[in-house]
């Protein structure tokens, strides 16, 4: 076809395929043709009912043109009612359900063929689409929102395969109480208030579950069921999942949805109770749109304890369904971690879990006892094992350790089981990282750092690590971009994440900012050091001593022990730049 002859028009495209159409095949070829046939001669003659044209129709593929996007949009509700009707008559594993996606664009006719990207968009709107629905494209949406009986879902902009710019997607509500009503357009236009601007890709916040035990010690398998759920989802690259640290501010606070959308900078809410009884554990959940607070799905579950993890994977995948993310087989497979089946072990793990987290050193050492305690219940668990590492590098940091050799070579042997035991388990990676970095093997922690992330693109604790063991090898620019996206994931961070921030700028020359990181800090934590050591660096490099002299009486009246010969054979920073923080604390007025 020459240039000349190219004609362009105007036209809705309907394309739709089968839904899972290899297994069918493979199952029962002769009854699948059997079947696809029967279904495409009703599809052909629907389409052509509402004055459509088929364009081509191979394998389990319909495409199809109208000159109106109204008889589009009517016909494929026509189809996915008449087809839901014919495999309501088939066995569950046998019916054979179409994905709809509708555009109206431009088209280039060749022939009796069509082509471009307005065909194309209407391929990457089936793909959207869930099993018997209707995606179309939000031009497709602003010529039939008000000339139909039917409701729309409003998906936000979806980045597609092959379209330079992303596309407005809405799905097709069918029910009779849906029709007049458009779900979700307000997250086309973010809140004034919003703390952060939306993602083009959903977003959701996870409130810790409440407890609703009388007993309060088992408060921790609460929020240990909230973590294990943030976890599994965070691992989706199609979210941007919050951190636990953000959403457990929330903890035991008459919050609204609205509140936690608006701070947090997310559409959805995920929140739950927990009841544990002896051998039974009852949970509620339920998944809310927060800007149009719209309950998109809610559950109670009844089970026996010893079904708990089968139970936290179910409750996963319903939550990333009703988001409309679809998963490939890998990232399937990475969602649902390898965990463990005995229960006294998953408990041990998240008590030590919450010990840890104290950062205290009498935290840290009943965290090792228990961790101990569970290894020896289920030597197969990974998490226990890369919990016991990060327990020795603590003993690092907290000066416990009579050899900092051993406990770093202890923690690294650790963090190699864990990953010996799940090679999906980010966290190991991450820590394993942490350990060359201590190690000063930068190119090994740089590596293993981005593996975490790659394993799990939305915990904000990867990104932050990652950032550290930047700092430490001495590409603080490349840092700061990783702790600004720890901190979008995590947007009410603990203490470390601005002292961490704090040495970014520190070491690339803003030391104003790294004096108001470590403000910010200290807001969060005024009893720690760590903010008054990079303060008081900062201050030095900037010719103001007598701050400087300041940020120091106040590392003192923390620590009175503090030691500057002992502090400098923990850092993990790059000789020169370990030999001069250590120069400006001397500066400063320490010891």
């Amino acid at each position: 076809m020459t240039t000349q002859e190219v004609k362009r028009k105007l036209a809705a495209i309907l394309n739709a395929d089968v839904k899972g159409y290899s297994r069918l095949m493979g199952e029962d070829e002769k009854g699948t043709v059997r079947t696809l046939n029967a279904y495409k001669e009703l599809m052909i003659g629907l389409i052509q009912h509402h004055r459509g044209r088929v364009v081509d129709a191979p394998g389990d593929n319909v495409l199809a043109e109208f000159a109106s996007v109204v008889d589009a949009v009517e016909c494929a509700a026509e189809i996915q009612k008449e087809l839901k009707t014919r495999n309501a008559e088939l066995p569950e594993n046998r019916r054979m359900e179409f994905r709809i996606g509708i555009n109206l664009g431009d088209v280039i006719e060749d022939g009796e063929q069509i082509l471009g990207d307005g065909v194309n968009i209407a391929a990457r709107l089936e793909s959207l689409s869930e099993a018997g629905g209707i995606c179309i494209s939000g031009t497709a949406f602003d010529q039939v929102k008000n000339k139909l009986n039917l409701g729309y879902n409003y998906l936000g902009k979806q980045a597609v395969k092959n379209i330079a710019e992303p596309i407005r997607v809405y799905r097709v509500l069918m029910e009779p109480e849906r029709a007049g009503k458009v779900i979700g357009e307000r997250k086309a236009k973010p809140r004034k208030k919003m703390a952060f601007p939306l993602p083009d890709k959903p977003s959701i916040a996870v409130l810790p579950f409440v407890n609703m035990s009388r007993d309060p010690e088992q408060e921790f398998f609460s929020d240990g069921m909230t973590e294990e759920i943030i976890t599994a989802l965070s691992k989706v690259p199609n979210l941007l999942v919050i951190a636990r640290n953000s959403t457990f501010t929330y903890k035991g606070k008459p919050v609204k949805v609205k509140q936690v959308s608006e701070e947090l900078g997310v559409q959805y809410v995920l929140e739950g109770s927990v009841q544990k009884s002896g051998d039974r554990v009852r949970i509620t959940a339920q998944l809310i749109d927060a800007l149009s607070s719209h309950h998109l799905w809610a559950e109670r579950y009844d089970r026996d304890l010893k079904d708990i993890f089968a139970l936290q994977d179910e409750i996963t995948m319903k939550v990333i369904t009703a988001l409309q993310v679809e998963l490939t087989a890998g990232e399937m497979a990475g969602v649902i971690a390898k965990g463990t089946k005995n229960i006294d072990a998953f408990i041990k793990y998240l008590r030590a879990f919450e010990l840890a987290n104290r950062l205290t050193k009498e935290g840290n050492a009943q965290a090792k006892k228990i961790l101990e305690e569970a290894i020896a219940l289920d030597p197969e668990y990974s998490r226990l094992y890369m919990g016991l590492a990060l327990a020795h590098i603590y003993d690092v940091w907290h000066g416990t350790t009579e050899s900092t050799e051993q406990s770093v070579a202890r923690a690294f042997e650790l963090a190699q089981k864990a990953i010996s035991l799940d090679d999906s388990n980010a966290a190991a990676y991450s820590g394993l990282g942490t350990i060359y970095a201590m190690k000063r093997q930068y190119d090994q922690a740089i590596a293993k750092g981005k593996r975490a992330i790659s394993l799990d693109p939305n915990s904000a604790d990867n990104f932050m690590q990652l950032g550290w063991i930047l700092n430490w090898a001495g590409r603080a620019e490349e840092a700061i971009l990783y702790i600004q996206n720890a901190i979008r994931l995590n947007p009410l961070p603990p203490a470390s994440y601005f002292v961490n921030l704090t040495v970014a700028y520190r070491d690339s020359g803003q030391y104003e900012k790294a004096i108001e990181a470590s403000k910010k800090a200290l807001q969060r934590e005024p009893n720690s050091q760590f903010p008054y050591i990079h303060m008081a660096i900062s201050y030095i490099r900037l010719g103001r001593e007598e701050e400087a002299r300041a940020a120091a009486a106040e590392i003192l009246s923390i620590n009175p022990e503090f030691s500057l010969e002992r502090y400098a054979k923990i850092l993990p920073f790059t000789q020169s730049v370990a030999d001069r923080v250590v120069e400006d604390l001397r500066k400063a007025g320490l010891k």
